[in-house]
């Protein structure tokens, strides 16, 4: 807990505090917080939860993780009711997954105990029973239990990403959700299992939980399978950017700040979530076609020739090219094949204009503009953030959508940039470094006739 932000402390007190003052309440209430005849259906709810608990998939946000535990604790809502679903959701802190510190093992607990007892009284207030259903009267459960999940997954959903956020500092686009809807749906589909364990418990009673493990295993490969992808994808991802940025020492971690720059303002325009992992994408890799343009042009002090101004003017196709059979880049191509057109018509490779261009690529080209200005070059240092936000300014209209740029200077206002470090000296051993940005607006490229 030590090394918590004190945001975070606050809000881990908070929900342990309140996890604790529901169950002491419940239990000063009714003297009892289950029904002694269901100690044995809760040890086996909490044996089938702590299963599944202490097997979760890791996620892509460092030390946090999802299981498919919480259908146990939904099957506890219809056996034993609110309280009952509380306590199994309050074994999560006796979690056998190892290395899992002391204080995520109390979160876990009393926000896991605080869904089920929530859910619980949603499925009692909607008219559901607590206790094993009437095999005849199943068709009655439906309806309360669907409230019940409606209840839990959001409230479980809301109480970890704020952890979270407050722990991590990590920004929604980071979570590793590809979608809120498409999130939302898998995990009511996997709480169909707690009400599965509900009907077998009325014919077969505890072994109903072996029979349903199976399945819950299942899906927790799934999940498993769903975020290896997506760490395949970033991985790819970060090995093109890194052979980018190694053509020129001046240029490290530009493709990450435009990507964040891309996303700050497809957040500002109301991109959904699945759009703004592909603009992510497409902002790391819009300069990928740098790696089919020889480094000594990239690297030429002073003018260009025509035919080495032609090969920058390239990139964006060698991009596409490089790219093309990258699937699951979705919109992205559009971003970096046309990212250097302007709202005038008069970029490359095209000469689009105005609407003509890509959404994808009239965010980039303003996000891009941006980190260049307020990045140390070899010719001059970092421009400060008033100066690179003037220049969007007064480009807009002609080099930039006037929408892009009023999207992002309304988005740093709520989001202050943070600059990168300063760059210091190349070493010695460095190859050598552009004296011109092609992206930087206010030093046009000098391109002279003949070799």
């Amino acid at each position: 807990m030590r090394g918590l932000p004190w945001p975070a402390k606050v809000y881990l007190v908070a929900v342990i505090g309140a996890a604790a003052a529901l169950l002491a309440r419940s239990l000063i209430t009714t003297g009892q917080l289950v029904d002694s005849g269901a100690y044995g259906t809760l040890l086996v709810l909490t044996l089938l939860f702590l299963v599944c608990e202490s097997m979760p998939t890791l996620l892509n946000v460092e030390q946090f993780a999802v299981s498919v535990s919480f259908s146990a604790a939904l099957a506890a809502v219809v056996l034993i009711g609110p309280e009952g679903a509380a306590l199994v959701g309050l074994t999560a802190m006796f979690s056998v997954r190892p290395g899992l510190p002391l204080v995520k093992r109390l979160f876990n607990g009393a926000q896991f105990a605080l869904c089920g007892y929530a859910a619980g009284r949603a499925y009692e207030y909607t008219g559901g029973v607590s206790g094993v259903p009437d095999v005849n009267a199943f068709e009655a459960l439906i309806g309360p239990y669907a409230a019940a999940a409606a209840v839990f997954i959001p409230v479980n959903i809301v109480l970890t990403l704020t952890m979270i956020t407050l722990a991590t500092r990590v920004r929604a686009e980071e979570v590793p959700l590809k979608g809120m809807v498409q999130f939302l749906v898998s995990y009511f589909g996997y709480a169909t299992f707690g009400l599965l364990v509900a009907g077998l418990w009325a014919t077969v009673q505890s072994i109903s939980a072996v029979l349903v493990l199976l399945p819950l295993f299942v899906a927790r490969w799934a999940f498993g399978q769903y975020h290896a992808q997506q760490r395949s994808y970033d991985a790819t991802i970060a090995a093109l950017c890194q052979a980018v940025e190694t053509k020129d020492y001046y240029t490290r971690g530009h493709c990450t700040r435009v990507s964040l720059a891309s996303t700050m303002i497809a957040q500002e325009i109301g991109m959904g979530m699945e759009r703004l992992r592909a603009i992510r994408y497409a902002g790391m890799l819009h300069d990928v076609g740098k790696l089919g343009v020889p480094t000594k042009v990239l690297q030429k002090d002073g003018p260009l020739t025509e035919e080495e101004f032609a090969a920058i003017q390239l990139h964006p196709m060698r991009g596409l090219e490089i790219v093309r059979g990258i699937d699951f880049l979705d919109e992205a191509f559009a971003g970096i094949m046309h990212h250097h057109e302007r709202h005038d018509g008069k970029g490359y490779p095209m000469g689009l204009a105005g609407d003509e261009i890509p959404e994808f690529a009239r965010v980039i080209a303003v996000a891009d503009a941006f980190d260049s200005m307020t990045s140390d070059r070899s010719y001059r240092g970092a421009r400060p953030v008033e100066v690179a936000v003037a220049e969007l300014r007064k480009g807009a209209g002609t080099q930039f959508d006037p929408e892009m740029v009023a999207a992002f200077v309304k988005a740093l206002e709520r989001e202050p940039w943070q600059p990168p470090r300063k760059v210091e000296a190349p070493p010695a051993d460095a190859t050598e470094t552009t004296a011109k940005d092609h992206d930087d607006p206010t030093v046009p490229i000098q391109v002279v006739s003949g070799p």
